[in-house]
């Protein structure tokens, strides 16, 4: 059991373990109203958006975490009224808003000296070089997400499957959309640091898409949703200290391999399960 304990005696290793398994679990519980509302792509171009807030908040000299967060609600806010014009669609305000967000940050990098290292720090993470107070604010995200999901689990969960319904019923879907957004903005911010702009969209997709082949009901969707996250995280940290490889890379690539799991050998939805059904049929 030495190959499981050894790891353990770096400080760095833990803090990235402490890191890892809070934003699994994190990503994991919002990740299934990302998949279920079909957000999969806002959350991608959210990543992406909070860039130029990094490159601003580098040359003004404040903390690069508010401009992250800054530019990252900003993106939420142009993607959702851009949208609401009936004009042009979501899924085309979404690419509008991404590209231009990060054709910004190439255009302030391309002025700044000596700052691409930096950049390249964000754009794919170092887990295992997290600081004590990245765990901090890690934790405190998770505690924050995992609160407001519990005390807007019913409208969230209406809204998600039945939109007319939450309409009738009163429910304030804008409100609740913005909400969400903004969780979703702290979650892309808390992870930056850890496994960087590019991968944390797989984190809030893959755990999540992957329980949703194994349930279809959101209370297990959301608990298998973080199990998968953490364990991902956990797994995938040990094979990039013993293969020495990127760790942030072997998480998302960690998360993949179950998601294809789930995809092939899922008891109901799996693609073995459906061809026998069809055999059986046939």
């Amino acid at each position: 059991m030495t190959w499981l304990t050894e790891p353990l005696q770096y400080a760095f290793f833990m803090r990235a373990l402490l890191v890892g398994a809070l934003l699994g679990v994190t990503c994991g519980a919002l990740g299934c109203f990302v998949v279920l509302r079909g957000m999969a792509f806002i959350g991608d171009a959210m990543a992406h958006s909070v860039l130029p807030g990094v490159v601003i908040a580098y040359l003004l000299g404040v903390n690069i975490i508010a401009g992250a967060f800054v530019t990252g609600l900003l993106a939420a806010i142009l993607i959702s009224a851009i949208s609401h014009t009936e004009q042009v669609r979501e899924d085309t305000a979404i690419g509008i808003v991404f590209t231009g967000a990060f054709a910004l940050a190439i255009v302030l990098i391309s002025r700044t000296q000596g700052y691409v290292r930096d950049l390249t720090h964000f754009l794919f993470g170092n887990i295992l070089g997290v600081a004590p107070g990245d765990v901090i604010i890690a934790a405190a995200v998770t505690l924050l997400v995992l609160l407001c999901l519990f005390l807007w689990y019913r409208e969230l969960l209406i809204s998600s499957f039945d939109r007319t319904h939450a309409q009738v019923i009163g429910l304030h879907l804008n409100w609740l959309h913005m909400g969400l957004m903004t969780l979703l903005a702290l979650t892309i911010v808390s992870g930056i640091q850890a496994v960087g702009v590019v991968l944390i969209a797989s984190l809030l997709v893959t755990p999540a898409a992957t329980a949703r082949l194994l349930t279809d009901r959101l209370k297990v969707m959301i608990l298998l949703s973080a199990l998968l996250g953490s364990g991902a995280t956990l797994i995938g940290l040990y094979a990039s200290y013993y293969v020495r490889v990127a760790s942030g890379g072997a998480v998302v690539l960690t998360s993949t391999l179950v998601f294809l799991f789930a995809l092939i050998f899922a008891p109901h939805k799996g693609i073995l399960a459906r061809r026998t059904r069809h055999t059986l049929v046939a």
